[in-house]
């Protein structure tokens, strides 16, 4: 994509955040608030799920979502054990995504863009996976679409880099549908034996996971 194309893309593709984070802010307000006492009522304080996650260029902020699982003070607990069945209905419908909508209104994130992962992770990258933060991460991405969860690390990051080289408004509004379908056939929740993700350990690395 040549510059002054790049320059209209980046202003229409942040134009559409901003428009569709803030209607989706307001709209979603009373299902957020239904949420939240479901939250408070299955997993106790805090509400809100807060981690640091790198964006574009590798800039840290804070990703905002609500939380899946009961804190445990224990040591050897599995995410399995942790995560409530109004934890597991949450990731199945996406509703502990809508908080992040505020990371897309605030510009951190975007609707569509490849997923923000852990901070620790960065330094694991090849070269060419660590393209993927040559754009804002998204809510959504290419990878969510393809198979979210049931696909390797490989593919996976491969996807995030495919999506990088071939950004475009329409590919965005294409994977916006394809997740809105996605979602309400729950696909790809989970990778196979896991109920979160197994950890990235760098190039080359064969686990399913999302997050």
């Amino acid at each position: 994509m040549r510059r002054p194309e790049r320059r209209r893309y980046d202003a229409a593709k942040r134009a559409l955040d901003v428009a569709v984070s803030a209607v989706g802010l307001v709209v979603s307000a009373p299902v957020q608030l239904v949420t939240a006492g479901v939250v408070l009522a299955a997993h106790g304080r805090p509400v809100l799920f807060r981690q640091q996650r790198p964006g574009k260029d590798g800039v840290v902020f804070e990703l905002v979502k609500f939380r899946t699982m009961r804190h445990i003070d224990a040591t050897h607990v599995t995410d399995a054990e942790r995560l409530t069945g109004a934890g597991r209905f949450l990731r199945s419908t996406s509703l502990d995504e809508l908080p992040t909508l505020w990371n897309v209104l605030r510009g951190d994130m975007s609707l569509v863009g490849p997923r923000p992962l852990l901070v620790e992770y960065l330094p694991l990258y090849s070269p060419e996976q660590s393209r993927r933060h040559e754009v804002r991460p998204g809510v959504t991405g290419l990878a969510q679409v393809s198979g979210r969860n049931t696909l390797g690390w490989d593919e996976r990051l491969a996807l995030d880099v495919d999506y990088v080289d071939r950004t475009s408004l329409a590919l965005d509004l294409k994977i916006l549908a394809q997740t809105v379908a996605s979602v309400l056939a729950r696909r790809g929740i989970s990778g196979t034996g896991e109920v979160t993700m197994s950890r990235f350990t760098g190039a080359r690395s064969g686990g399913v996971g999302d997050a």
